[in-house]
């Protein structure tokens, strides 16, 4: 078999991470459905494969290392070896953030706070994550840009929805220690459901960030 160039080697890291993202979403759509119709097999599978994940996390990052190792790459290529790695990382956090989802829909048992909409959230994120790796994929700069600033539309959703949880317990009138109890936990799992689909905003804002970086060796968006 002929030893694969130099520059096929770069592309095909760029297809495998490309294609790592579109496990990761899917990870991601399934844990948010599992949440949503209270699926426990479906939550089963997410928590199951996390081990697919983290496989590929790591050949990926092996792949990288040996670049870099065998190569020596110089200015755009470094860059480009450099993003991938990083995004790759950010890319196995969101899978584990989506094991959260499968997690929480184990332990829930209804859903007490219809007015918090997290699959509208959900869907806020995933559509970061594709525009980020379009992005990559692309080298669009324009768009990582973009990303960045739909970050901050996140982050008040996030803020409002846990404003909403906070009033309704405050407002809520219990008695029975156990029904006290059950509110306190449905509460912790909603927010931390909110919090960790905040992460997956800042992960896909990562994304843009080391791809604008690897594009035009502008670090403004990294921090």
């Amino acid at each position: 078999m002929a030893r694969k160039s130099y520059q096929e080697q770069l592309a095909e890291l760029r297809e495998d991470i490309l294609y790592m993202s579109e496990v990761v979403m899917e990870r991601l759509r399934m844990g948010l459905d599992a949440l949503e119709q209270k699926d426990e097999d479906l939550a089963r599978e997410v928590i199951e494969g996390d081990g697919e994940i983290n496989r590929m996390y790591l050949d990926l990052e092996q792949d990288c290392i040996d670049l870099l190792a065998l190569q020596q790459p110089v200015a755009s290529d470094l860059r480009f070896i450099a993003a991938s790695f990083k995004i790759t990382t950010d890319l196995e956090r969101i899978a584990d953030l989506a094991v959260n989802l499968g997690e929480y829909t184990l332990e829930a048992e209804e859903n007490l706070f219809p007015d918090v909409d997290v699959q509208e959230m959900g869907e806020m994120t995933l559509d970061m994550i594709e525009e980020a790796m379009l992005a990559y994929d692309t080298e669009n700069t324009d768009t990582c840009r973009e990303i960045a600033a739909r970050d901050d539309d996140l982050d008040q959703f996030a803020e409002r929805a846990s404003e909403i949880v906070v009033r309704d317990l405050i407002e809520r009138e219990l008695e029975e220690p156990e029904e006290v109890e059950r509110l306190l936990q449905d509460v912790s799992r909603l927010l931390l459901t909110i919090r960790d689909l905040e992460r997956v905003g800042d992960h896909a804002v990562n994304i843009a960030a080391r791809t604008l970086y690897m594009a035009e060796n502008d670090d403004e968006l990294i921090y």
